[in-house]
């Protein structure tokens, strides 16, 4: 199957009927929730953060990141998928029509951290005279290393079409200020390997990608979840978890009553 960035420009490619189905397909819906969901958890944020999503497209990684306690800021290049957003997604925070490749349009040290689903491997598309893959990487880059407040971490879902262009991008954000490195998730399965590219905006905080392999990620998860489960009542994780299963798509969530999470009486 062709790669998007093949077809045709972003802004053209996500039309009204591609956004349509990002909207009413369910397993679309479920991969991307269950990347956002990833991407959070590398993101490791300090507590409630202003994020910025890049690429948010129809909204799932906004308002997945939202339903967490963020406040989430999304960009986008697509007005049919934004619109899409803003129409069928409960997204509270702001959309931003812009290209990425052009820079990202905020403030210094705006942003407490960065999340990105599927979106950067756009960057080395030449799909006109104008767009030089290397340049649009050293824009984006250097504003997003900007934007970001010290210490801020960004955490990029992209595929890569080859090792050299994963290479170079790294090298890029390397080179505008980020320490970082890849963490592969499933990389003995061609089908469920996922690429995800973890940058730190300088600061103190302890980034070591190399050594952390998908086990020990999925221990850390565990326990991140078990802990945000212990903060939450009963009947506040239930309504979490539904809510959670709705924006993936999910057709089977019960409905909330007065009843979720009542302790039932024993039985005798």
């Amino acid at each position: 199957m062709s790669r998007p960035e093949h077809i045709a420009p972003p802004e053209f490619f996500y039309n009204d009927e591609e956004a349509g189905k990002y909207n009413s397909n369910t397993r679309i819906q479920s991969i991307q929730a269950e990347m956002t969901e990833r991407a959070i958890e590398l993101l490791d944020p300090e507590g409630p953060s202003l994020l910025l999503d890049i690429g948010c497209g129809s909204g799932i990684s906004t308002s997945i990141a939202e339903s967490y306690g963020h406040v989430a800021v999304g960009m986008d290049i697509s007005p049919s998928m934004l619109s899409v957003a803003l129409e069928s997604q409960e997204v509270e925070g702001d959309m931003l029509l812009a290209d990425m490749g052009n820079g990202v349009p905020f403030r210094a040290g705006t942003f407490d951290g960065v999340i990105s689903i599927s979106a950067i491997q756009w960057l080395l598309n030449a799909d006109k005279t104008c767009n030089v893959p290397q340049r649009r990487l050293n824009r984006f880059f250097e504003t997003l290393y900007s934007s970001m407040r010290r210490g801020g971490r960004a955490v990029m879902q992209y595929y890569p079409e080859s090792d050299r262009s994963q290479q170079m991008i790294l090298d890029t954000a390397k080179k505008c200020g980020f320490a970082g490195g890849m963490v592969v998730d499933h990389p003995e399965s061609k089908r469920q390997k996922k690429f995800y590219l973890i940058l730190q905006a300088g600061g103190m905080r302890t980034l070591n990608t190399s050594e952390m392999s998908i086990e020990d990620e999925k221990v850390v998860a565990k326990k991140r979840k078990l802990k945000r489960k212990h903060d939450m009542s009963t009947r506040e994780y239930i309504v979490h978890k539904k809510d959670l299963n709705r924006k993936r798509g999910r057709l089977s969530v019960p409905k909330d009553s007065k009843y979720s999470g009542r302790r039932r009486k024993a039985a005798f």
